[in-house]
């Protein structure tokens, strides 16, 4: 064993755990670990941010895109607190992140010294653990936990609050990986039981459907989905988290559920006679009036976390484990079927939003440009092979419903939380977590601008990101509430913007603004040809909808298609 400080042996230790990038932003209180990393240049990548809370957003990214734990570091008090909104983010969606924060050291704990917060306090209920680091001597176990805790299971973040003594003090390092926590189980035992009970379900049905969510991403189990539901010949439908666990043109692929899903999943969910969830949580977006919901089929809910079964919705059969492991033994004991007629009365459906809603936005023949139109161009651009990053709001929706996925990990959003300014940071990260493939940012003129001093991080890094702005000069998604719901009263969501592209000239990006629509096919293959970051600012139509649209609370059957004129 080495003798080492203590911001030496956490660095050795995050080394041990394969880490290759940290999104931070130094302060006073963790200078000590700054000054060791400076010795660490060339095997860890820092990346400064220009907030901490881009620096966990951009660990969100990175994370969703790569499969592996986002890093984040940062210093105490305001670095600590502003990184909140990407800790609670990312516990909503299940994300795993370690986000290590600088603290005072521990005989001034609890003494209101300068830049100290109770860390701990205020994020045990936003993490799946939160320890603070008051030793040298506990910081390889506390590392080695953190990372085991954050990745294991279902996913989510971790926070280390790391004293300043411990930082600067000595200990003998040695490194050894957890593996094994008594009062933590991440792998539920199967029951095969109740797999037995789901296949029998499945095999009686006449018209099974299966809801898929992110937790068949985060569980790799995108080929045992895809085996499980060609066999038995089962429609499905993802979450707006579980979109590219089967690709677009997968023919058992029928779209998206939920606010602004798809016609046909929506409709059919209270239509089947078997309803299977994999690895999704019945979120309030996707069931809408529970007590409507799908009370005419049985319902199989699998799933890793025991806390989520039941809890929104009552199950027939309650299958826990990965979904890496518990489909394919669901699979064995499935008949081979064809499903024909089943599968074609989606088709009614999906001919009707096509008809009633796609046709207009993607085909517009005149005025304003429409999102759908701006989006699909660039994932064609892209050969559907680009990872989707959104802000949150109508750029959200219209990004998920219009873009195409041809690979798993192809969409970075923010889900449950629904954080403005969440995209231009997750799309740096998402770019080092995948930096192969082609990052496309949808955002709109509002989320933008919450976050908009990242365009100093893709400027330090030269990264390449494409940005496309869909800019309608105004909150959209709560223009259109109002529009719909509150007598069209505009209250206070019109923005007066600035001048986008001469912002991101400035930080040396290259842009351009498209107003008309014989321009932006040239426009799209200039930034997607153009080597390095670039915003294309849409101007798009002020009052455009987002349709179709299930009413907050509504039953998920009763679908506004919108006044198409």
């Amino acid at each position: 064993m080495e003798r080492i400080s203590g911001s030496e042996a956490l660095l050795r230790s995050l080394l041990a755990e394969g880490v290759d990038t940290i999104f931070g932003y130094p302060g006073g209180a963790v200078i000590p670990v700054y000054d060791s990393l400076y010795d660490y240049k060339d095997k860890i990548k820092h990346v400064l941010v220009r907030h901490e809370q881009g620096a966990t957003h951009a660990a969100q990214g990175y994370a969703r895109v790569s499969g592996k734990v986002g890093v984040t570091l940062v210093t105490s008090g305001p670095g600590a607190t502003n990184t909140l909104t990407g800790i609670a983010d990312a516990m909503m969606d299940s994300t795993p992140l370690v986000v290590i924060t600088g603290q005072v050291a521990s005989p001034l704990l609890g003494t209101d010294a300068f830049q100290e917060i109770d860390v701990i306090g205020i994020t045990q209920p936003i993490t799946k653990w939160a320890y603070q680091i008051r030793r040298a001597e506990d910081i390889a176990w506390a590392v080695s936990r953190a990372f085991y805790i954050a990745s294991t299971g279902r996913p989510g973040p971790v926070v280390l609050d790391f004293a300043k003594d411990a930082q600067v003090g000595k200990v003998d390092f040695e490194y050894k990986p957890v593996d094994y926590i008594r009062s933590y189980q991440p792998e539920p035992e199967i029951n095969p039981d109740r797999i037995a009970q789901a296949a029998a379900l499945i095999n009686q049905a006449q018209k099974p459907f299966c809801l898929v969510g992110q937790g068949v991403i985060l569980g790799h189990a995108e080929k045992e989905l895809l085996e499980f539901l060609t066999k038995n010949d089962i429609p499905a439908a993802a979450t707006t988290l579980g979109l590219s666990a089967m690709p677009s043109n997968f023919p058992l692929n029928k779209g998206m559920l939920g606010m602004h899903g798809n016609v046909g999943p929506n409709r059919k969910t209270n239509e089947c006679d078997v309803l299977i969830a994999v690895g999704m949580r019945f979120d309030d977006r996707v069931t809408g009036d529970l007590k409507t919901y799908a009370k005419q089929a049985k319902v199989i809910h699998l799933d890793i976390d025991n806390s989520e079964i039941g809890k929104n919705v009552p199950v027939d059969v309650k299958v826990l484990g990965n979904a890496k492991h518990t489909l394919p033994q669901l699979t064995e004991l499935l008949e081979t079927r064809k499903r024909a007629e089943w599968n074609a009365e989606f088709e009614p459906d999906a001919q009707e939003e096509f008809e009633k809603v796609i046709k207009h936005e993607l085909h517009p023949e005149s005025g304003y440009l429409k999102m759908g139109e701006v989006i699909r161009k660039v994932s064609e651009a892209t050969n559907n092979d680009a990872v989707l990053v959104t802000d949150v709001g109508q750029n959200q929706m219209m990004g998920v419903r219009y873009f195409q996925y041809n690979h798993t990990r192809s969409v970075v959003t923010s889900g449950g939380l629904g954080t403005m300014g969440f995209g231009l940071p997750a799309a740096i990260g998402a770019k080092f977590g995948a930096p192969e493939r082609t990052v496309c940012f949808f955002t709109g003129d509002g989320g933008l601008q919450m976050t908009i001093q990242e365009l100093g991080t893709i400027m330090q890094e030269n990264l390449d990101v494409k940005i496309i702005l869909l800019n309608n000069n105004f909150l959209g998604m709560v223009r259109q509430w109002q529009e719909l719901f509150f007598h069209e009263r505009y209250s206070f969501t019109e923005m007066v913007n600035p001048d986008f592209v001469s912002i991101a000239k400035a930080y040396g990006i290259a842009a351009r603004e498209v107003q008309k629509r014989e321009e932006l096919d040239e426009a799209i293959q200039e930034m997607v040809n153009h080597k390095g970051a670039y915003l294309l600012v849409a101007d798009v139509e002020r009052f455009e909808m987002v349709y179709p649209m299930v009413p907050a609370g509504a039953t998920v059957t009763n679908i506004i298609m919108g006044d198409q004129k």
